[in-house]
């Protein structure tokens, strides 16, 4: 079976390339005669060997003839050489492969790098319709601000012509930007005095106004004070009475007091008699202190209970003593 080299080659061929180069058109298909060539001679030199094997065997099996084997030898010879032709082209067909692939690489580089630059100017286009747009604003910006600055030119124009009659009549000022700078010294000057009067006109509004809440507070004050005033008389009053009241009590108490303190001498007198009416009936000299009153209380206590004890055994003893 006969191997389709040119469809061989053209499919490794579209392998090699990139893919905007892999369609390859029919008309450039003759663009490589001498590799499909060579193939065809490199397929027609392995049929004639073949062919010369297989005749050889049978040669061999049959006796040598003198004219057979000169046209073998001959033909042997023709076929070397031209296996050699085909060696040399086939050499040469690697060394324009090779030099195809270095051609493609180069094409794949040079094309890498184009679609670089053209990125790169794609971006760079880009970046200056940016700028075109930009600069167009810019433009139609200035021209705005050109017209409103020519209005404004055409609308003082009048005032102009009035500042260089009054410079004519004015032999103190030479220009008008003098006369321009004195009138804005004296404007400054006029809206300064008339900020300085804003502010004292509202320092005097807030000084009266500080004074009318003084007054009111003053008053407010007087009032207050009034009212605290009555309410401390009423204290006073209050306390007054209450002094008068406590003095009446401390009197009282006074008095009390002193009636207790009568009775007091009056029960330590008695307590004091009755210590010593006790001592006289024991017939014992007085053994505690004048001022000991709840000593000689309990001494009377003991007296009164053994007396009282001694009472009490007379009715006993009594029938006791009637009885002999």
């Amino acid at each position: 079976m006969a191997v389709p080299w040119e469809e061989h080659f053209r499919q490794a061929l579209q392998e090699k390339l990139p893919n905007p180069y892999r369609k390859i058109p029919e008309q450039n298909a003759d663009h490589f005669p001498p590799v499909l060539r060579l193939l065809e001679k490199r397929r027609e030199l392995a049929d004639a060997d073949q062919g010369l094997r297989a005749q050889k065997e049978v040669s061999s099996h049959r006796s040598p003839d003198k004219e057979n084997i000169v046209v073998f030898q001959t033909t042997m010879a023709a076929l070397k050489q031209r296996r050699e032709q085909l060696e040399q082209k086939e050499q040469e067909l690697k060394g324009s492969l090779v030099r195809f692939d270095k051609f493609l690489q180069d094409a794949e580089a040079r094309r890498s790098c184009a679609l670089r630059r053209a990125a790169e100017e794609r971006h760079q286009a880009s970046r200056q319709e940016a700028e075109v747009l930009r600069l167009r604003a810019q433009l139609g910006e200035l021209q705005r601000e050109r017209a409103r600055l020519q209005r404004r030119l055409r609308r003082l124009e009048p005032c102009a012509r009035l500042l260089g009659q009054v410079l004519e009549q004015l032999p103190q000022f030479q220009e008008v930007p003098e006369l321009v700078a004195r009138f804005d010294a004296l404007a400054d000057t006029q809206a300064a005095l008339r900020l300085t009067e804003r502010q004292r006109l509202g320092e005097l509004e807030e000084a009266r106004a500080r004074l009318q809440r003084l007054r009111d507070t003053g008053q407010d004050e007087l009032l207050r004070q009034g009212q605290r005033r009555a309410q401390l008389l009423e204290r006073l009053e209050e306390a007054r009475e209450r002094r008068l009241h406590w003095e009446s009590k401390w009197v009282q108490i006074q008095n009390t007091a002193a009636e207790k303190t009568l009775l007091l001498g009056r029960t330590r007198m008695s307590a004091l008699n009755l210590f010593q009416l006790v001592c006289q009936h024991q017939r014992q000299p007085p053994a505690l202190d004048i001022d000991d009153t709840e000593g000689q209380l309990e001494q009377v206590k003991l007296f009164i209970l053994d007396l009282s004890a001694m009472l009490a055994s007379l009715p006993q003893a009594k029938p006791a003593a009637l009885a002999p």
